[in-house]
């Protein structure tokens, strides 16, 4: 049985990488804004599928939604969002159910986009409100909106931007709201949690809070849609950022990460101006660093930790690396994309840096942050890639330090230089060497973990309690990103000192470090 609100509900559903949930926060906060209340995809009267189009998989994940909520909740207006909207916009709009699909390129104005539609639902007439500001580029929503409730229109007017920029013929029954995503500046930001605020928990109880500070990416890899469906880099300002963590710290929040797509090119787009730079910074107007960044959140926050997320191997420089392992306050992690360790297929990806400038710079992290985690992304099956390339990769993981790794089998892109390549691999000669790399990573990750047990690592407490032959455990992660499980059932969102006993199941387990009470 359907619930009825007296106000509109809205659910959002996020698919895919930490950029997409950060988007998805940001959709939320657009809904709340406008007075509409969140609900379960069963029931809310907007479902938003915020979608990734990375592989293959993704897109298929994005259609089985699609169909569920639609089975589901038949009522809905499913509005399809994201990259695979972007990517291919006719394809999702002829499926079934789909009332709208809106790209990344407008989707900075998807609850304005949205709300016309509500007017032919069942919440027409009961006397909720529509929040200010839904006037785009001159356009009236609040006038087409009331034209639906009076009954002047048998469908809801949507104006595309690119009927507006490029003169087209306005055309309403597809609901399409793509553009070019390469002319699109705009950045959306909120946090994201790691833990749901689940009903009969606190808001407080959630933790480690992901802030995206970067979209886009400038690059042109040979496998890659993520540009093409993102557009060029682009950066939050650093005043945002800093209000951004300042908040996050106000509400009780005692780590925060920060996340991109191409997180080590933040600040590239935006120059200093008239903002003074950092100590020890200071250089005329010219383009800001990541690095910059970083110094700044140390110097203008009382964040207790930051942890950084993926950032590739050319942004990783000296000063980078030596400020990470000088700050107390910095996570102790290091997430360096590889995708190969074949010079030649790296050349074929168009990556730009050699195998070994890679190995030079995880060298360059190991021996700065002894403990620290360090991972990689990596690819099995890149078209045309031999056994000895294949060896060239597995032998290239096997030397370095690794702590863990991210593999993925190759998934053809349509539109991407690779997809058209020659000689592309077998896929279960992809799936047998990605099996063969994780395999691998499971014994450095063990290896690695193994060497601190009984040490004392800082971790923060999540809101997660586990229970195990009658005993409480509650779930922790490690400032070198390591799986804690400690024994009791202790508050979440804490720092404390863990004394670590074992490792089970690709966990720690250990016990609260008591302080040592000194002696009168």
């Amino acid at each position: 049985m359907r619930y009825h609100s007296p106000v509109p509900t809205y659910h959002v559903e996020n698919f895919g990488c930490r950029a997409t949930q950060a988007d998805g926060a940001a959709l939320e906060r657009q809904f709340e804004s406008r007075g509409l209340e969140p609900a379960s995809a069963s029931h809310a009267d907007l479902v938003i599928l915020n979608t990734c189009t990375v592989t293959s998989s993704a897109d298929q994940d994005a259609r089985a939604a699609i169909r569920r909520v639609q089975r589901h909740n038949p009522l809905a207006k499913i509005i399809v969002t994201g990259c695979y909207a972007q990517r291919a916009p006719q394809e999702i709009a002829a499926l079934p159910g789909v009332t709208a699909v809106v790209g990344n390129s407008h989707k900075h104005q998807l609850a304005q986009m949205a709300l016309p539609l509500l007017a032919d639902s069942e919440k027409a007439g009961v006397g909720w409100r529509i929040a200010p500001s839904a006037t785009i580029d001159g356009f009236d929503r609040h006038a087409a909106l009331a034209a639906e409730v009076d009954g002047q229109r048998s469908h809801p007017v949507f104006l595309p931007l690119t009927a507006l920029t490029e003169n087209r013929e306005l055309r309403t029954e597809n609901r399409v709201f793509v553009s070019d995503i390469f002319a699109h500046t705009e950045l959306l930001a909120a946090p994201v949690f790691e833990s749901a605020n689940l009903a009969g928990t606190r808001e407080n109880d959630r933790t480690r809070p992901n802030l995206k500070v970067q979209d886009g990416c400038d690059n042109r890899c040979s496998f890659c849609v993520i540009p093409s469906v993102r557009g060029h880099s682009r950066s939050l300002p650093l005043p945002q950022i800093i209000h951004e963590i300042n908040a996050l710290v106000a509400a009780g929040y005692r780590e925060v990460v920060i996340s991109g797509i191409n997180l080590g090119r933040w600040g590239r787009d935006l120059l200093w101006g008239e903002r003074p730079r950092p100590p020890k910074l200071a250089r005329t107007s010219a383009p800001q660093r990541f690095e910059d960044l970083i110094q700044t959140i140390l110097s203008e926050t009382t964040l207790e930790k930051l942890r950084i997320s993926s950032v590739e191997p050319m942004d990783w420089t000296n000063d980078l690396i030596a400020l990470v392992a000088s700050s107390s306050r910095i996570a102790k992690h290091a997430h360096v994309p590889l995708q190969s360790g074949s010079d030649a297929v790296l050349r074929r990806m168009h990556r730009k840096y050699r195998p070994w400038h890679y190995r030079e710079k995880i060298e360059k992290i190991r021996a700065a942050m002894p403990t620290a985690a360090i991972g990689a992304d990596v690819m099995a099956g890149f078209p045309g890639e031999t056994d000895a390339e294949f060896e060239s990769t597995r032998r290239l993981i096997e030397d370095l330090p690794f702590t863990y790794l991210h593999v993925f089998t190759y998934s053809a892109r349509s539109g991407t230089t690779a997809a058209a390549m020659p000689n592309q691999v077998p896929v279960h000669i992809a799936r047998e060497r990605n099996r063969i790399l994780r395999d691998l990573a499971t014994a450095k990750k063990l290896a690695f973990m193994l060497s601190f047990t009984g040490s004392s690592l800082a971790a923060i407490t999540l809101n997660v309690v586990h229970n195990k032959s009658g005993e409480q455990f509650t779930e922790a992660l490690t400032d070198n990103y390591q799986k804690l499980y400690l024994r009791g059932h202790l508050q979440p969102n804490r720092w404390i000192t863990a004394h670590i006993e074992a490792v089970e199941d690709g966990a720690f387990v250990g016990t609260l470090k008591r302080p040592t009470l000194k002696s009168i």
